[in-house]
């Protein structure tokens, strides 16, 4: 009530001053509209003329420090000729003495190079830890070995990704070893878990096949995602590494900029890439690459092929329709088909393996993120279910992370506690 009655006085004065009746009431919201928006600007000015004082006055501090002018600096001079007539105190020579040794030791520290187990170690903590630990809780959990405690470790293998029919076997053989076993003693368990999967492991040769005449050939394959151009590229530097002449054939003519990836890990290589552009024939580049490595006597050719789901069986048929052709060039290529996994796809990366093995007759497996997962148990259920030897396994992104499976060092990292 007190509001209108104010804007009813206003628009009465504003009558009285010439404004039309109608309009009275218009004409004092307009004003009291106007009046506060200036208010307002008023009090924005204000708090803003506010924060810049207090971050002036919070900046004095530095702007008021003491500013060497040259008068200063002679009488600093001055000062420090003088105290040179006197001896130095001892204590203060001390600490500048042991800063370089300091200094030294650290840098030994720093050059210590991590050796290839314990990388082996970093890239299976997570499998390590679901897997190991978790199999020690168990075991301090049961005060003797019984058919509930082989329950609990079949669910505990399963939950590792080794597969339903790998699990059942290694729950079999451990019901055979109970008595080996004394729940105090957990490395007796890890002794006999380790032997029954390490004899379940089938381990690729860590030599690459040496073809009769012409260059060792490569076939990689596998579905979209799972590092087929980055494992290429690794393998393209270690063997540039070595000394070995390299060819790159980009086959994946479907993926967009699929090529242009390869090129640059050719330019890290030192490798040769033949493409041709997107979309054109696979087979065709694998004709071109085979051609161009023969003729330049490289010592190895590594063939990248389109990602392709491996229930569309039109896009298999592709994939041998590349194999007949390198082999009509390169009689007995590929020499090595390596089917590319993903470890964190865990049993998924089964019925690929299987479909793969159908088309291209897969001779390796090239296992990728294995340091990404928890479910390294795939390892075991592809090398024990599909006869497979895992040849490389992927424990990190540097190039030297791709490695050659060792299924004894494997084993190790994955129980030893050193």
């Amino acid at each position: 009530m007190k509001f209108e009655l104010w804007l009813q006085k206003i628009a009465d004065f504003l009558v009285a001053a010439g404004v039309a009746p109608e309009d009275g009431s218009m004409a004092a919201l307009a004003l009291v509209y106007l009046v506060l928006t200036f208010c307002s600007l008023g009090i924005v000015a204000l708090l803003l003329r506010r924060n810049l004082q207090t971050q002036k006055a919070t900046a004095e501090p530095q702007d008021d420090a003491p500013v060497e002018t040259p008068e200063a600096a002679g009488e600093a001079a001055e000062s420090a000729e003088g105290s040179d007539l006197s001896e130095p105190p001892p204590a203060e020579e001390a600490p500048v003495a042991a800063e370089p040794e300091t200094a030294a030791v650290e840098e030994v520290v720093e050059k210590v190079p991590v050796s290839l187990y314990q990388r082996m170690r970093q890239g299976l903590a997570k499998t390590r830890s679901s897997l190991v630990g978790r199999m020690d809780d168990l075991l301090g959990s049961h005060g003797h070995l019984d058919e509930e405690f082989l329950e609990e470790m079949e669910e505990l293998l399963i939950t590792a990704d080794f597969g339903m029919q790998t699990t059942q076997d290694l729950v079999q053989a451990l019901a055979g070893r109970l008595k080996e076993i004394d729940p105090n003693v957990p490395a007796q368990l890890h002794d006999v878990l380790s032997e029954e999967i390490r004899a379940r492991l089938k381990t690729g040769s860590s030599e690459w096949p040496v073809p009769e005449s012409g260059p060792l050939v490569i076939m990689v394959v596998g579905v979209n995602g799972v590092g087929k151009t980055t494992t290429i590229g690794k393998l393209a530097k270690q063997f540039s590494d070595q000394g070995k002449k390299v060819v790159l054939g980009a086959g994946d003519t479907f993926r967009a900029a699929a090529a242009e990836q390869l090129e640059v890990w050719g330019e890290r290589s030192g490798a040769e890439v033949i493409r041709h552009t997107e979309g054109s024939d696979p087979g065709a580049v694998a004709f071109d690459a085979a051609k161009a490595a023969v003729a330049r006597n490289a010592d190895i050719l590594i063939l990248d092929t389109a990602g392709r789901l491996h229930t569309k069986v039109n896009l298999m048929e592709e994939l041998k329709k590349v194999r007949r052709v390198v082999d009509r060039e390169i009689p007995g290529a590929p020499h090595e088909t390596l089917l590319v996994l993903d470890a964190t796809t865990g049993q998924n990366a089964l019925p690929q393996a299987r479909s793969f093995q159908e088309a291209v007759d897969v001779s390796g497996i090239a296992l990728t993120k294995l340091d990404g997962t928890a479910k390294g148990g795939i390892v075991v259920a592809i090398s024990s279910q599909l006869d497979l030897p895992v040849r490389l396994i992927g424990i990190g992104e540097g190039v030297s992370d791709l490695r050659h499976f060792d299924a004894d060092e494997f084993v190790a990292a994955l129980f030893s506690n050193n």
